[in-house]
């Protein structure tokens, strides 16, 4: 049976440990403790944030439109309050964004400013596998950055273009939304092998109203 040396010093502080410490104690108080944990807690943020990064593209990233979204998928301000999608002075930068505590995760808020499209195919994917009139529509755009949607049955690509207003189309199983104003789109998980940049899609309503 092997006995672990008991620490003479705080793994926080470096200060001397406790005379009665436990013999298992890292820290030496209440003090050290939490600040050791803000430190970890800080450093996962950032490794997210990093990580994250390298799956979205800088076209995005670049620019300061990003908000957290809640559990019932309200936009939020880094700091928990409520963001509006016509109010920048509630987004921040994407590091900001992707490192804050408040919500679930992070959005893009698009504005027509940027021309900056989204095609969302709503259950569009299931059994890990693109239902037909989802691929088809894949198929006949440009191969641009797509991820997956937070439900992991939808599907987002985007694009740079604009729609002079938003599209929503439903007929029977197919569900198309076409955005690039005044919405905030939650950031998924990049689909492998797509492109890490935005393709052009001139008149993008025009566009997907042929493919539907």
């Amino acid at each position: 049976m092997t006995t672990t040396a008991r620490r003479t010093h705080c793994e926080s502080c470096a200060g001397p440990m406790p005379l009665m410490a436990r013999a298992d104690a890292r820290f030496c108080g209440d003090t050290c403790r939490k600040r050791a944990h803000r430190a970890r807690a800080s450093a996962e943020r950032e490794r997210v944030t990093v990580e994250q990064a390298a799956r979205v593209p800088v076209e995005l990233t670049s620019r300061p439109r990003w908000v957290r979204y809640s559990s019932r998928k309200v936009p939020l301000r880094v700091d928990g309050r409520f963001a509006a999608v016509n109010d920048p002075s509630s987004w921040s930068d994407f590091d900001a964004a992707a490192t804050a505590p408040a919500g679930e995760g992070v959005g893009f808020v698009l504005t027509a400013h940027d021309r900056i499209v989204v095609v969302d195919l709503d259950h569009a994917v299931e059994a890990g596998q693109l239902l037909p009139w989802a691929q088809r529509i894949v198929d006949a755009l440009p191969a641009t950055y797509m991820e997956r949607g937070r439900s992991g049955t939808g599907l987002h690509l985007w694009f740079r273009g604009e729609v002079p207003a938003g599209r929503r189309i439903r007929q029977g199983e197919l569900a198309v939304e076409v955005y690039s104003d005044r919405r905030y789109i939650i950031i998924g998980d990049r689909v492998p092998g797509t492109p890490l940049e935005l393709a052009e899609l001139p008149d993008a309503a025009g566009v997907i109203a042929l493919l539907v």
